[in-house]
């Protein structure tokens, strides 16, 4: 049996001009307005359309279905995410531990404040997370990290660079969002993110002292 064929989730059209420009932008922040007050499953065009003041035929002209405009707002979080690590793992001016730290404590910080519309994000996937568009901005946040990796560990092996940087990204994903799944208080969420960053600043230190694993790198050659 052939697999049914993923929904067109690229743009029509990109805005050429500052009117459509403004269009697209109301037509975003409608949407996310939805998605944050009904939920996934009760997100439709007809209520962005609505709520943004165009007509659900203007809408069309830039998103062809809600699956569209689910993966335009999931992508500019990738995008707000990776931007966000990038600004911090790529100052030279502090030691490559800091930077850890501190992008640990801002990606934390950063999932405790946008739970609710992650959570929606997230029940919304289905509708994009197997298309072809959405791999590479998906992958964006970890390549950030591996970029890290390779200016921290001088000399670290690109096979181990790329696991490294696969596990630290898992990582900060999968405790991120536990961490923001229900309400906790500052000092709480300071505490789970300080214990975090500690686990993996010592990661890149073991890194740093063995330039990665020897038995995965000759499996991986």
């Amino acid at each position: 049996m052939t697999a049914p064929a993923s929904p067109r989730i690229s743009r029509r059209k990109q805005p050429q001009q500052a009117r459509s420009a403004s269009v697209v932008t109301a037509i975003l922040q409608a949407a996310s307005q939805v998605l944050a007050e009904v939920g996934a499953q009760r997100f439709t065009t007809a209520r962005v359309a609505e709520r943004a003041g165009v007509s659900v035929g203007s809408l069309y002209q830039y998103f062809p279905n809600k699956a569209a405009i689910l993966f335009q707002l999931q992508s500019d979080e990738w995008r707000d995410t990776t931007a966000l690590l990038r600004g911090i793992l790529e100052d030279h001016a502090r030691p490559p531990r800091e930077r850890l730290r501190a992008a640990v404590h801002a990606f934390v910080r950063s999932e405790c404040e946008e739970a609710a519309m992650r959570v929606a994000l997230g029940d919304a996937a289905p509708l994009y997370r197997d298309a072809p568009e959405a791999e590479e901005p998906r992958a964006a946040g970890t390549r950030a990290i591996q970029a890290f990796l390779q200016d921290a560990v001088p000399g670290l092996p690109e096979p181990s660079c790329r696991i490294a940087g696969d596990l630290i990204a898992m990582t900060l994903s999968a405790v991120g969002e536990a961490i923001s799944e229900k309400a906790r208080s500052d000092t709480r969420i300071d505490i789970y993110t300080d214990e975090l960053a500690k686990m993996l600043v010592a990661y890149l230190a073991h890194l740093k002292t063995t330039g990665g694993t020897p038995d995965t790198v000759q499996r991986e050659a």
